[in-house]
């Protein structure tokens, strides 16, 4: 039934729910599937390929929950979706061309950065913030730049947007969290594309992580709605520095 054993499976199926609850509220679900796929077996593409495929589920039932919920309004977004999706295929075209190495050391940096930010300023809570780009803009610099990065490597894609949108765009964190879920399945979406025609996706394993991790995102999302900035700060606190602390452990020990 599966391309693994059955017991391994079940692992990876619990393993996505969990990250479908983690990255509908902060980003960084990938740091949880992504290992678990690599320790029962996977190659890195083939890790990689079947993550983007429950990912791209995962993110896709964050986003409409949160449309549901009345905090973004997926029509105004679609300009910026198919930027971030076209930024997501061709990093993903791109990905063997650019040194990993470097950014497994890069991205630690970043991330540490990003969970300093949200840790430390003052005020950070759902209410509007002073808008810094025009939309304009930020589609056209910020969204690339970040869904070719989720094409190529992927780890902390949704915390950046997330900083993006705080920083830049002036929103609150829960308006935030919402509207980086569209981009985040935009390039998942993308990606996706390019590592189904080099057919390197674990189909049933991918598609049962994805009914789970589509699981854990709708519980997710409803939790963030319900309690706001005071779940989404900390957790992406939380998440961003321990997606560092993984990179860095995998960039030391090779």
């Amino acid at each position: 039934m599966f391309e693994i054993a059955t017991h391994l499976a079940l692992l990876l199926i619990l393993a996505a729910f969990c990250a479908g609850v983690v990255d509908s509220i902060a980003g960084g679900g990938g740091l949880i599937t992504m290992p678990a796929l690599l320790l029962v077996g996977a190659s890195p593409v083939e890790a990689l390929a079947t993550n983007k495929l429950q990912g791209t589920f995962g993110s896709g039932t964050a986003m409409l929950a949160y449309a549901r919920a009345g905090q973004v309004r997926l029509g105004d977004q679609w300009a910026m979706a198919a930027v971030s999706a076209v930024a997501g295929a061709g990093g993903a075209l791109v990905a063997g061309l650019i040194p990993v190495e470097v950014l497994r050391w890069i991205m630690p940096v970043v991330l540490i950065g990003v969970a300093a930010f949200f840790a430390l300023k003052p005020g950070l809570t759902d209410a509007p913030r002073p808008v810094r780009m025009r939309p304009a803009l930020f589609a056209a610099t910020v969204v690339p730049a970040i869904g070719a990065y989720d094409g190529v490597f992927g780890p902390g894609a949704g915390s950046f947007y997330m900083l993006g949108f705080v920083l830049l765009a002036g929103y609150g964190l829960l308006q935030a969290t919402a509207h980086t879920k569209m981009l985040n399945f935009a390039s998942n979406l993308g990606s996706l594309l390019i590592f189904v025609l080099a057919g390197d996706i674990w189909w049933a394993v991918g598609l049962a992580m994805a009914a789970a991790q589509s699981t854990g995102a709708a519980l997710g999302a409803r939790l963030a709605v319900r309690v706001g900035a005071g779940l989404i700060k900390p957790l992406l606190v939380v998440v961003s520095g321990a997606m560092a602390l993984r990179l860095l452990w995998q960039a030391v020990i090779g």
